[in-house]
């Protein structure tokens, strides 16, 4: 028996290095195309383009899934025949690994294989560029209107509570994270994950109510109940959801958590200095207060619309 296994090995690696030497010669880039259900192969020289057009010499799977395979419904190669572009019938999951094997490529007949992966630092930036922007809570998913309304009368006012949501989004944030893998996951206790993480939310803001209440008394009085109005803003609450759902890690978690703060905070800012402008500004009676509030958070989600679909990464 293990003389087998070993002349199996054997003939896996001599059949492994021809397959790795042609594909780093042979291809020059690859990466995920712009859509999420590309990806963009480009070639060191030009190939034949009948047999790279066609999709039945490919065989493309995630790597921990070597079994499914993904369904590839077009490639087109450029005029330059160098780069490739194959589009796919679903989205790609860039989280992971993608194995990409093109057969008929080189003379010999013989597959080259080679592997798909997104930069995990761009990965990164690309969780929290999406909060950030992309993805807005506020102006993209229309939540946390209550506390967003509330505090965005006065610049000074709108930071602070943009800094103590971001605090406090972050730390509850990680203690979810930490909660969900460690206990909820492992005892299988997902059906408390709202519960769990309203506690550790509440638990968070009350620890930034005492603090605050004691440093800056000012500030404090400036927030008034809307500081405890965080407990049950959606933003705050669904961020571990989508951490959960997601199966971030560590810093995948932390990057959504101050992409969503930090989203809070430009859309509060954004905000409060186009309404202390409207205070000088000519507006009929019946539009003046929360009418005119509603109408310039409109044109905001409006211009927000404007990132749908960047990809930086």
């Amino acid at each position: 028996m293990h003389t087998i296994r070993r002349i199996l090995l054997f003939f896996a690696i001599v059949l492994a290095v021809p397959v790795s030497a042609q594909a780093e010669g042979l291809i020059a880039d690859q990466s995920f195309g712009k859509a999420n259900n590309e990806i963009v192969v480009t070639f060191a020289a030009a190939v034949d383009r009948a047999v790279v057009e066609d999709p039945a010499n490919y065989l493309v799977y995630e790597e921990p899934d070597p079994d499914i395979k993904l369904e590839l419904v077009t490639v087109v190669l450029s005029d330059d025949q160098k780069t490739a572009t194959l589009t796919f019938a679903e989205p790609l999951n860039v989280r992971v690994g993608h194995v990409v094997s093109i057969d008929r490529l080189v003379e010999s007949g013989g597959a080259t294989t080679f592997k798909v992966v997104q930069p995990y630092l761009g990965y990164l930036l690309s969780i929290l560029i999406s909060a950030l922007l992309i993805n807005n809570f506020v102006f993209t998913k229309y939540l946390g209107l209550c506390v967003f309304f509330g505090t965005s009368k006065r610049k000074d006012t709108a930071k602070g509570m943009g800094l103590t949501f971001t605090m406090v989004i972050v730390v509850s944030a990680i203690m979810s994270w930490f909660f969900y893998q460690f206990i909820l996951k492992p005892f299988d206790l997902n059906f408390l994950q709202i519960v769990i993480f309203i506690g550790l939310v509440s638990l968070t803001v009350q620890a930034v109510d005492t603090v605050l209440r004691k440093v800056n008394p000012a500030l404090f009085n400036a927030f008034g109940v809307y500081l405890v109005l965080v407990i049950a803003n959606f933003v705050i609450i669904a961020v571990p959801l989508i951490l959960a759902d997601n199966e971030y890690n560590f810093f995948e978690s932390l990057m959504l958590s101050l992409g969503a703060g930090g989203g809070f905070l430009l859309a509060l800012y954004l905000m409060s200095s186009v309404r202390e402008r409207m205070e000088l500004a000519n507006i009929p009676q019946t539009f003046k207060g929360v009418p005119i509030a509603f109408i310039v958070a409109g044109q905001f989600a409006l211009a927000f619309l404007g990132f749908s679909g960047l990809s930086l990464f």
